[in-house]
């Protein structure tokens, strides 16, 4: 099938911003909080890497864009970051530029075949210090497969281990859903970073992927933490978003990120043009909500 991008979309002038919810009415809180974020200390050596798994089993919240824009903006600040595509839909793999269907190893071979390396498939990206294991199609066979094998919850880190010396921050896309894959993300994950879109679903469906935390500190992982919740595709327009973004506070208090992602057309142009808003739209307020929520992250 030919995924060949359609279109090439227009970069942005620098100085300009035309982000339609970003230009009107926006109070932009992440503005009055991001001086009290301390700027992070530079680093002279790496690793290991701090595991954080980026889920929600509910999809469309923003997991993929997410991942990929923290991730551009944590190696703005002089940190050496992977990235793991954990979904079978490959939607990280293509935000970043890279077709799925034409890898000829991808983290389901790394899973399921032994003679493979991690070295062997991890990619580097168009942003310094920031590199990609991908993922395609094949990956949704490895949730049959590995029900018959010991240790299945376990095999993620098994896999990523060898290299998190090599990095300060991997940052693990998940499915959305609830299986085993996304199991096998919070078995290895220091903490998870949850993307919750300001909408009443979204809202619903976190008490869910709150019990399966639970149960995976319990019974898996009992250094599994609750990094923070990242609230998503805000418009600061609608009074439903508002009123979600406000029960979000409401209900999980310090949890909450201060960074704010609000709904911009850039976000769909970073995805044709295979790059991060950071580099796609630098002066966008997305890139600046996404830089803030990198300073969050190594705060915490």
């Amino acid at each position: 099938m030919d995924t060949t991008r359609p279109i090439e979309p227009r970069r942005e002038q620098l100085g300009t911003e035309d982000d339609t919810a970003d230009s009107v009415g926006d109070p932009r809180p992440e503005q009055t909080a991001a001086a009290e974020i301390p700027e992070p200390a530079p680093l002279t050596d790496h690793g290991p890497a701090r595991v954080i798994a980026v889920a929600n089993q509910k999809g469309g919240v923003g997991k993929t864009t997410s991942t990929i824009n923290l991730g551009a903006a944590l190696a703005e600040c002089g940190r050496r970051v992977l990235l793991v595509d954990f979904d079978p839909q490959g939607a990280l793999s293509v935000g970043l530029g890279v077709q799925p269907h034409q890898l000829e190893t991808t983290v389901y071979n790394l899973l399921m075949e032994r003679d493979v390396e991690v070295d062997e498939v991890i990619l580097p990206t168009s942003v310094e210090g920031m590199d990609l294991l991908p993922s395609n199609i094949d990956l949704s066979a490895a949730e049959v497969q590995l029900v018959f094998e010991v240790g299945r919850e376990q095999a993620l880190g098994r896999a990523i281990k060898p290299v998190l010396d090599h990095y300060v921050v991997v940052l693990i896309d998940c499915q959305p859903s609830l299986g085993l894959l996304t199991i096998n993300a919070l078995a290895c994950a220091d903490a998870v970073l949850i993307p919750l879109a300001c909408e009443f679903f979204s809202l619903r469906g976190v008490a869910l992927l709150m019990d399966t935390i639970d149960k995976v500190r319990d019974r898996l992982n009992p250094n599994l933490s609750i990094l923070g919740i990242l609230a998503t595709m805000f418009d600061p327009r609608t009074l439903h978003t508002r009123e979600v973004r406000h029960r979000v506070r409401d209900a999980f208090g310090d949890l909450v990120f201060e960074a704010v992602i609000n709904r911009t057309v850039r976000f769909p142009e970073t995805t044709v043009a295979g790059e991060p808003i950071t580099t796609w739209a630098p002066t966008s307020a997305g890139a600046t909500a996404y830089r803030l929520l990198a300073r969050e992250v190594l705060a915490r």
